[in-house]
């Protein structure tokens, strides 16, 4: 798998481990699926900066566990959003995006 998809694969347990961090505020046994997606998370991370800038690698990763958790925390926890924040979600993706284009092809460790 190449950086890329190393980076998206952090990002989905980014989601995984806020989800689980709210679901043991309940439920304790949440708590190893926490740090088990904590863990897997940064493990990706990590195989996605061999390959990947530090700066960009992190941004992705952070924008990409911020919008999950929103659309989480819509979807799982029935939280709302007003159309400013969606207008505001729409702007992070589009600047993840940007962020991804912008990237040299040919970017290697440092």
């Amino acid at each position: 798998m190449n950086g890329w998809g190393w980076l998206l694969v952090a990002g989905a347990f980014e989601i995984a481990f806020t989800t689980f961090l709210k679901l043991s505020q309940a439920d304790s046994r949440y708590g190893v699926a926490f740090l088990v997606s904590v863990i897997l998370s940064f493990e990706c991370l990590s195989r996605a900066i061999k390959t990947l800038p530090l700066s960009t690698a992190y941004a992705i990763w952070t924008g990409i566990g911020a919008v999950g958790t929103v659309l989480m925390g819509v979807t799982v926890f029935g939280e709302t959003l007003a159309p400013v924040q969606l207008l505001l979600l729409g702007l992070l993706i589009a600047v993840l995006i940007g962020l991804k284009l912008a990237t040299p092809k040919a970017a290697g460790p440092s």
